[in-house]
């Protein structure tokens, strides 16, 4: 493969994956990442259901933690497992349980948190739109802090590109200039998700339309994973198919869907009220 290189191009040095070693335990970036997203979301989530009337109580969110951090690590990595790399661990079905090797989906762990809504609603009686609405609008930080953890990691990056501000991998064998696909992501999945949340549940009514926002959040995270898919590098065992669409282009798909049901549930249940 012959280099691209861009006259422009940052060449990033090599970040240590761990933040800090205490004896035999190792802090990485990633864990940390998934450390502080569900702590912000137990936090912000906890301060909105004070008001009269909330899809659940404080108690409920201190037990809903417990359920969505199993829905998102095991989510997420079987995730991983069954969607892009299910060949390799077939054969070594021992390393699934090697977390620490790196491998979560996205797309699997948020199958596994919306498993996770679905029973503990109804085992606490609670309306399971609501409470998705509620975990809609704090998923974004998670994905801001883990595609910067990404980013960190020198791991998913872009496509080769001549672009100004293209970006050297230490861990590219190629060594090719590429689009910080991590960022785009951390800024379209992250930023402006979150900002669209806030919007949307703050200075508008559809909270009241419940699966309303949620919805929103579905198929927001969907359009953008896809467009910024046409700029992430293939994993090198999956490239595309048929040179058409990615892996995670296809599992984007179903998200999108499910995010306008989910938006059609809301503007029912909105009607009804009305």
């Amino acid at each position: 493969m012959t280099p691209i290189i861009s006259a422009a191009a940052i060449i990033l040095p090599k970040f240590d994956p761990i933040m800090v070693s205490i004896g035999p335990l190792d802090l990485r970036w990633y864990s940390l990442a998934y450390l502080v997203g569900l702590i912000f979301a137990w936090w912000y989530v906890r301060r909105q259901v004070r008001a009269p009337g909330s899809a659940m109580s404080q108690t409920h969110v201190d037990d809903f933690l417990f359920w969505g951090t199993l829905g998102v690590i095991l989510g997420g990595r079987f995730g991983y497992v069954l969607f892009y790399n299910f060949s390799f661990y077939s054969q070594n079905p021992m390393d699934i349980f090697k977390v620490w090797d790196g491998g979560m989906s996205f797309h699997g762990g948020a199958a596994g948190v919306v498993l996770g809504v679905i029973f503990f609603s109804l085992k606490h009686k609670l309306n399971m739109f609501r409470v998705a609405d509620l975990i809609a609008i704090v998923t974004p930080i998670g994905l801001l802090l883990g595609r910067l953890a990404n980013f960190v990691n020198g791991e998913l990056y872009g496509r080769a590109t001549d672009v100004s501000w293209a970006m050297i991998f230490p861990s590219d064998p190629y060594r090719q200039a590429r689009h910080p696909s991590q960022l785009y992501e951390a800024f379209l999945e992250g930023i402006v998700l979150f900002a669209l949340m806030m919007f949307l549940w703050h200075k508008t009514n559809l909270r009241e339309k419940p699966g309303f926002i949620a919805g929103v959040f579905w198929v927001g995270y969907g359009v953008f994973r896809f467009l910024v898919e046409y700029v992430r590098e293939p994993d090198a065992h999956l490239g595309l198919m048929g040179d058409v669409i990615s892996r995670g282009q296809l599992l984007s798909l179903p998200m999108i869907i499910f995010g306008f049901w989910l938006i059609s549930v809301g503007v029912k249940a909105g009607k009804k009220v009305g």
